[in-house]
């Protein structure tokens, strides 16, 4: 089983937020979701800052293997995005918690983040896929 922080909530579609406590997350792909993807070469960072809604697609991890999506986990703004990953995508296979978070956002809602899984919710969801 992956490593699944217990202080972070969780999507079905496989990233993580950190809440910041000030309105602010953190956001970036699961250990179980960078393990599938296998070595990441490429990561499309959003484009500039700006609103987005809950599943929108808003970055893009490329491996060898596949490309995949990596989609808002709710409503809010952009507010800044890891530039290291242009130069270094493979911060997400060796640290996908720490140094391989994606973006920041602030939430439109804070209540919205009880509607994400917890890290129980999300290993039970990610043993059901195997």
């Amino acid at each position: 089983m992956s490593d699944i922080p217990a202080d972070l909530k969780y999507t079905a579609t496989h990233e993580w937020v950190r809440d910041e406590g000030d309105g602010h997350v953190t956001v970036g792909i699961t250990e179980h979701a960078q393990a599938s993807l296998g070595d990441l070469v490429f990561v499309e960072l959003p484009e500039g800052e700006g609103t987005v809604e809950a599943g929108a697609a808003c970055a893009v991890v490329e491996s060898v293997k596949a490309a995949s999506d990596i989609y808002a986990p709710v409503d809010g703004e952009v507010t800044g995005k890891n530039e290291r990953l242009s130069d270094e995508p493979e911060l997400i296979n060796s640290d996908p918690y720490g140094e391989g978070w994606i973006f920041t956002m602030t939430l439109a809602d804070a209540g919205a983040l009880t509607e994400l899984l917890d890290a129980e919710g999300y290993a039970d969801m990610v043993a059901e896929e195997e």
